[in-house]
């Protein structure tokens, strides 16, 4: 705590990200569960969900390569600048679809949302190490990831009691006005060099011209990569059971334990907090990890999270439901945490916002997947049997990691692009 608390105090430009992001990313889960509780209460079916879903994934999976080959091209701050702007006032038309009885409004604007979010996530990812030097790249990383945990717990909670208790207007205005925080603090960051664009050769015309070469000059990078490829893979295995998880936790909430909305934000919130310990646990224990315990500590925690949440799908009582629903998360979190570590200090500077769009992309492209077949699954079958399959995948995940480890397939990189003590953080201003 002490890290975190003197990170803040130390660093102007972190501080200002950092509260953008507690209050945008709280905003964004009274968004979510406003709507999936909404949408039930009309038509209490999970395909539906998956529909939202779908208008959620589809245009974040379109949108990840033109976010990631913008962001290697252009001043990052503006991008995730507009990206907020451009959030808050779709959050804020969200209010309208309440009294609309039609679904398509919350397809579309869901989708729209969506579009726009690749631009500030993969951004705030990508100038991480712009704003946080060596030293401190650890400590950032981990409050980064684990106020992304908090937000989950808090956001989801207050939201899921805001819908209940306040209406689902309130939740939407929430969620429009955090978004418009959010772009103020972004809009207060600043560095002597005057700008936050990439460290990267001149692009020609051809180059302008032709975007698409880009982006997959970006993939060839992840792909020549194994480590890092490796932990693109792991996010692709998570998302199998992932993208079910979007929708199970609403059936579970509104459905398998009747409780409404406020039970829909009570799961979630255990989630959240099981994210949380694993990232705290994270930050102690990464910086004490060889390279070949980090690894072991993946395999540990996706084993974790693929057992939990088997118990999960069996639970027969709401209580048990929470506390396997949070141990999972636990080892979700240590993994993200230590491989997000991992990403910051092997990838180059020119190619953070290509990696970064590209591992968010596959990543919702597979929850797609999983999403529509729990959706429809969810039509036929009990959301238990389908929670336990996605239980299984995070298993097959974890021991497919395992293997890549034993076979010697996931090398150390013989050189981080972030050992360069640096040309990017020489010019931070502090306060």
């Amino acid at each position: 705590m002490h890290d975190f608390l003197e990170l803040l105090r130390t660093n102007r430009n972190y501080r200002y990200t950092w509260l953008g992001q507690l209050v945008s990313e709280i905003g964004d889960h009274f968004n979510t569960i406003a709507v999936f509780s909404l949408i039930l209460e009309r038509t209490g079916s999970g395909a539906v969900v998956s529909v939202v879903m779908l208008s959620r994934a589809i245009p974040m999976m379109l949108a990840g390569p033109i976010a990631g080959v913008s962001l290697d091209r252009f001043d990052r701050r503006k991008l995730m600048l507009g990206s907020d702007l451009v959030r808050g006032l779709l959050g804020l038309l969200f209010v309208l679809t309440v009294r609309y009885e039609p679904l398509w409004p919350i397809y579309a604007l869901s989708g729209a949302l969506m579009f726009a979010s690749p631009f500030f996530t993969s951004g705030r990812t990508a100038i991480l190490p712009t704003i946080a030097n060596a030293k401190e790249l650890h400590t950032a990383n981990s409050l980064t990831q684990t106020t992304k945990y908090m937000t989950v717990t808090l956001g989801t909670l207050f939201g899921g009691v805001s819908a209940a208790g306040l209406g689902y207007e309130a939740a939407f205005l929430i969620n429009g006005f955090s978004f418009f925080f959010s772009a103020w603090m972004v809009a207060l960051l600043k560095v002597e060099k005057g700008h936050f664009r990439p460290e990267r050769k001149a692009l020609t015309e051809q180059d302008m011209a032709k975007p698409w070469s880009e982006y997959r000059d970006g993939l060839r990078y992840l792909r020549s990569r194994p480590l890092l490829f490796g932990i693109a893979l792991l996010h692709v295995g998570w998302a199998f059971g992932g993208g079910a998880a979007q929708i199970l936790f609403s059936l579970f909430g509104e459905i398998v334990f009747d409780r409404g909305a406020t039970g829909i934000g009570v799961i979630w919130s255990a989630a959240g907090v099981g994210l949380l310990i694993g990232a705290s646990y994270s930050h102690w224990a990464g910086p004490k990890l060889t390279f070949k315990g980090y690894k072991r500590m993946v395999t540990a925690a996706f084993l974790l999270h693929g057992l939990a949440y088997i118990c999960f799908s069996q639970a027969p009582a709401f209580w048990l439901a929470c506390l396997f629903v949070g141990l999972s998360r636990t080892g979700v979190g240590l993994s993200t945490v230590l491989n997000q570590e991992q990403l910051l200090r092997h990838v180059d500077d020119a190619y953070r916002g290509r990696v970064y769009s590209t591992i968010e992309t596959m990543t919702w492209a597979v929850m797609m997947l999983s999403l529509t077949a729990a959706g429809v699954a969810s039509d036929a079958y009990s959301p238990r049997v389908i929670a336990a399959a996605a239980g299984c995948c995070a298993l097959a995940t974890g021991l497919a990691w395992a293997w890549g480890d034993w076979s010697g397939r996931l090398p150390e990189p013989e050189a981080a692009a972030f050992d360069r003590d640096s040309y990017e953080v020489r010019s931070q201003p502090r306060m």
